[in-house]
Protein backbone atom coordinates (compact mmCIF):
# COMPACT_ATOMS: atom_id res chain seq x y z
CA UNK A 1 0.00 0.00 0.00
CA UNK A 2 2.01 3.43 -0.98
CA UNK A 3 0.95 6.13 0.82
CA UNK A 4 -0.46 9.51 -0.14
CA UNK A 5 1.99 12.25 1.22
CA UNK A 6 -0.11 15.53 1.66
CA UNK A 7 1.93 19.26 2.77
CA UNK A 8 -0.21 21.69 4.00
CA UNK A 9 1.85 25.78 3.56
CA UNK A 10 0.09 27.45 6.46
CA UNK A 11 0.50 30.92 8.75
CA UNK A 12 -0.50 32.15 12.00
CA UNK A 13 -3.52 33.71 12.14
CA UNK A 14 -3.58 37.11 15.04
CA UNK A 15 -6.42 38.36 14.09
CA UNK A 16 -9.05 36.26 15.19
CA UNK A 17 -13.35 36.56 15.37
CA UNK A 18 -15.91 36.48 12.43
CA UNK A 19 -14.98 39.69 10.80
CA UNK A 20 -11.81 38.85 10.02
CA UNK A 21 -12.82 34.90 9.36
CA UNK A 22 -15.53 36.77 6.68
CA UNK A 23 -12.47 39.00 5.23
CA UNK A 24 -9.91 35.43 4.64
CA UNK A 25 -12.90 33.73 2.61
CA UNK A 26 -13.03 36.73 0.76
CA UNK A 27 -9.76 36.49 -0.18
CA UNK A 28 -9.75 32.72 -0.77
CA UNK A 29 -8.18 31.97 2.58
CA UNK A 30 -9.19 29.27 5.28
CA UNK A 31 -9.31 29.98 8.82
CA UNK A 32 -8.39 26.81 10.78
CA UNK A 33 -7.11 25.46 14.04
CA UNK A 34 -4.35 23.09 15.07
CA UNK A 35 -4.62 21.50 18.93
CA UNK A 36 -3.73 18.41 20.95
CA UNK A 37 -0.65 16.39 21.72
CA UNK A 38 -0.65 18.41 24.95
CA UNK A 39 0.40 21.74 23.29
CA UNK A 40 -1.65 24.73 22.87
CA UNK A 41 -4.00 25.76 20.00
CA UNK A 42 -2.76 27.85 17.00
CA UNK A 43 -5.19 29.77 15.24
CA UNK A 44 -3.77 29.48 11.36
CA UNK A 45 -4.75 30.48 7.66
CA UNK A 46 -4.61 28.38 4.75
CA UNK A 47 -5.38 28.66 0.98
CA UNK A 48 -8.62 27.62 0.11
CA UNK A 49 -8.10 26.29 -3.58
CA UNK A 50 -5.36 24.07 -2.27
CA UNK A 51 -7.52 22.06 0.77
CA UNK A 52 -10.50 21.94 -1.93
CA UNK A 53 -8.05 20.02 -4.27
CA UNK A 54 -6.28 18.36 -1.22
CA UNK A 55 -10.35 17.00 -0.29
CA UNK A 56 -10.55 15.41 -3.57
CA UNK A 57 -8.54 13.11 -2.61
CA UNK A 58 -10.26 9.88 -0.19
CA UNK A 59 -6.81 9.25 0.94
CA UNK A 60 -6.59 12.69 2.38
CA UNK A 61 -9.01 12.30 5.19
CA UNK A 62 -7.13 9.26 6.84
CA UNK A 63 -3.65 10.28 6.65
CA UNK A 64 -1.19 12.26 8.63
CA UNK A 65 -0.26 15.74 7.04
CA UNK A 66 2.24 18.09 7.57
CA UNK A 67 1.46 21.73 8.06
CA UNK A 68 4.38 23.72 7.35
CA UNK A 69 3.77 26.97 9.71
CA UNK A 70 6.94 28.97 8.41
CA UNK A 71 10.07 27.02 9.55
CA UNK A 72 7.70 24.76 11.48
CA UNK A 73 6.53 21.91 10.49
CA UNK A 74 3.62 20.12 12.50
CA UNK A 75 2.28 16.31 12.50
CA UNK A 76 -2.00 16.43 12.30
CA UNK A 77 -4.21 14.62 10.90
CA UNK A 78 -7.88 15.97 10.54
CA UNK A 79 -10.76 15.97 12.70
CA UNK A 80 -13.36 18.43 11.56
CA UNK A 81 -14.31 20.11 8.45
CA UNK A 82 -17.28 22.78 8.45
CA UNK A 83 -18.81 23.54 4.91
CA UNK A 84 -20.50 26.51 3.40
CA UNK A 85 -24.51 25.56 3.33
CA UNK A 86 -24.90 25.58 -0.39
CA UNK A 87 -21.59 26.74 -1.86
CA UNK A 88 -18.50 24.32 -2.61
CA UNK A 89 -16.94 26.65 0.09
CA UNK A 90 -14.91 25.53 2.96
CA UNK A 91 -15.61 27.64 5.95
CA UNK A 92 -13.26 26.27 8.71
CA UNK A 93 -10.90 23.50 9.31
CA UNK A 94 -10.00 21.69 12.70
CA UNK A 95 -6.80 19.78 13.07
CA UNK A 96 -5.30 17.35 15.66
CA UNK A 97 -1.39 17.24 16.20
CA UNK A 98 -0.59 13.53 16.62
CA UNK A 99 2.30 12.27 18.86
CA UNK A 100 4.32 9.36 17.48
CA UNK A 101 4.08 7.27 20.18
CA UNK A 102 0.72 7.56 21.33
CA UNK A 103 -2.40 5.63 19.93
CA UNK A 104 -4.81 7.65 17.66
CA UNK A 105 -8.65 6.87 16.83
CA UNK A 106 -9.45 7.30 13.05
CA UNK A 107 -11.66 6.17 10.96
CA UNK A 108 -10.76 4.77 7.25
CA UNK A 109 -12.67 3.67 4.48
CA UNK A 110 -13.13 0.10 3.31
CA UNK A 111 -11.96 -1.19 -0.40
CA UNK A 112 -13.75 -4.34 -1.68
CA UNK A 113 -11.58 -5.77 -3.92
CA UNK A 114 -12.03 -9.52 -5.78
CA UNK A 115 -15.70 -10.99 -8.01
CA UNK A 116 -17.76 -12.08 -5.68
CA UNK A 117 -19.49 -15.32 -7.48
CA UNK A 118 -22.56 -15.86 -5.67
CA UNK A 119 -23.45 -12.54 -7.57
CA UNK A 120 -22.91 -14.31 -10.94
CA UNK A 121 -25.70 -16.44 -9.73
CA UNK A 122 -28.30 -13.66 -8.80
CA UNK A 123 -27.08 -12.76 -5.39
CA UNK A 124 -27.24 -8.97 -4.25
CA UNK A 125 -24.76 -7.64 -2.61
CA UNK A 126 -25.20 -5.82 0.60
CA UNK A 127 -22.52 -3.29 1.69
CA UNK A 128 -23.22 -3.01 5.50
CA UNK A 129 -20.11 -0.46 6.12
CA UNK A 130 -17.75 1.86 4.52
CA UNK A 131 -15.43 2.55 6.86
CA UNK A 132 -14.08 1.50 10.56
CA UNK A 133 -12.53 2.76 13.15
CA UNK A 134 -8.64 1.92 13.93
CA UNK A 135 -6.85 2.18 16.55
CA UNK A 136 -3.27 2.31 16.09
CA UNK A 137 0.05 4.49 16.40
CA UNK A 138 0.42 7.54 13.66
CA UNK A 139 3.56 5.46 11.78
CA UNK A 140 0.93 2.52 11.51
CA UNK A 141 -2.13 4.57 10.11
CA UNK A 142 -3.49 2.78 7.02
CA UNK A 143 -5.48 4.81 4.30
CA UNK A 144 -8.00 2.11 4.32
CA UNK A 145 -8.05 -1.60 4.61
CA UNK A 146 -9.19 -4.09 1.65
CA UNK A 147 -12.20 -6.40 2.21
CA UNK A 148 -11.55 -9.44 -0.08
CA UNK A 149 -14.64 -10.68 -1.61
CA UNK A 150 -13.67 -13.65 -3.77
CA UNK A 151 -14.41 -16.12 -1.41
CA UNK A 152 -18.05 -14.44 -0.41
CA UNK A 153 -20.81 -17.39 -0.56
CA UNK A 154 -24.56 -16.84 -1.05
CA UNK A 155 -25.83 -16.48 2.12
CA UNK A 156 -22.88 -15.85 4.15
CA UNK A 157 -21.31 -12.29 6.22
CA UNK A 158 -17.95 -11.20 6.45
CA UNK A 159 -17.40 -9.59 9.90
CA UNK A 160 -14.63 -7.42 11.03
CA UNK A 161 -12.86 -10.32 12.85
CA UNK A 162 -12.30 -11.67 9.24
CA UNK A 163 -10.87 -8.47 8.34
CA UNK A 164 -7.32 -8.67 6.99
CA UNK A 165 -5.40 -5.94 9.10
CA UNK A 166 -2.13 -4.17 8.48
CA UNK A 167 0.63 -4.75 11.41
CA UNK A 168 0.24 -2.42 14.48
CA UNK A 169 -3.88 -1.55 13.65
CA UNK A 170 -6.90 -2.61 15.65
CA UNK A 171 -10.39 -2.49 15.25
CA UNK A 172 -12.02 -0.13 17.64
CA UNK A 173 -15.41 -1.98 17.75
CA UNK A 174 -13.36 -5.87 18.59
CA UNK A 175 -12.60 -4.38 21.74
CA UNK A 176 -15.98 -4.25 22.40
CA UNK A 177 -16.44 -7.73 21.30
CA UNK A 178 -18.92 -6.29 18.53
CA UNK A 179 -17.70 -8.12 15.59
CA UNK A 180 -20.34 -6.63 13.36
CA UNK A 181 -21.06 -7.92 9.43
CA UNK A 182 -19.03 -6.02 6.89
CA UNK A 183 -20.67 -7.18 3.91
CA UNK A 184 -23.02 -10.00 3.02
CA UNK A 185 -24.83 -11.08 -0.22
CA UNK A 186 -28.49 -12.86 -0.91
CA UNK A 187 -30.73 -13.86 -2.74
CA UNK A 188 -33.82 -10.70 -3.48
CA UNK A 189 -36.44 -11.58 -1.51
CA UNK A 190 -38.75 -11.71 -4.25
CA UNK A 191 -36.57 -14.06 -6.10
CA UNK A 192 -37.00 -16.17 -3.32
CA UNK A 193 -40.42 -16.11 -2.61
CA UNK A 194 -40.97 -16.94 -6.28
CA UNK A 195 -38.70 -19.93 -6.48
CA UNK A 196 -40.61 -21.23 -3.27
CA UNK A 197 -43.97 -20.99 -5.02
CA UNK A 198 -42.91 -22.94 -8.17
CA UNK A 199 -40.85 -25.20 -6.09
CA UNK A 200 -44.04 -25.95 -3.40
CA UNK A 201 -46.25 -28.63 -4.51
CA UNK A 202 -49.15 -29.01 -6.56
CA UNK A 203 -52.67 -29.45 -4.89
CA UNK A 204 -54.31 -32.41 -6.56
CA UNK A 205 -57.44 -30.74 -8.53
CA UNK A 206 -60.81 -31.06 -6.61
CA UNK A 207 -63.28 -32.57 -9.39
CA UNK A 208 -66.16 -30.19 -9.74
CA UNK A 209 -69.51 -32.26 -9.21
CA UNK A 210 -72.34 -30.56 -10.74
CA UNK A 211 -75.59 -29.56 -8.69
CA UNK A 212 -78.74 -31.79 -9.56
CA UNK A 213 -82.29 -30.83 -9.61
CA UNK A 214 -84.82 -32.81 -7.40
CA UNK A 215 -87.02 -34.86 -9.30
CA UNK A 216 -90.15 -32.71 -8.55
CA UNK A 217 -93.30 -34.95 -7.19
CA UNK A 218 -95.09 -35.31 -10.01
CA UNK A 219 -92.13 -37.38 -11.87
CA UNK A 220 -91.55 -39.57 -8.79
CA UNK A 221 -94.58 -40.51 -9.43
Amino acid sequence: MTKQHFVLNAEIRTDLGRSASRCLRRNEKIPAVIYGAGKEPVSITLDHNKILHALEHEAFYSSILEIKIGAKTEKAVLKDLQRHAYKPKIAHVDFLRVDGNVEIHMHVPLHFIGECPAVKTGGVMNHLVNEVEVVCLPGNLPEYIEVDISGLQLDHTIHLSQLALPKGVKLAELAHDNDAGVVNVHIPRALKAEDDQAGAPTAPAVPTVKDTEEPSDSAKK
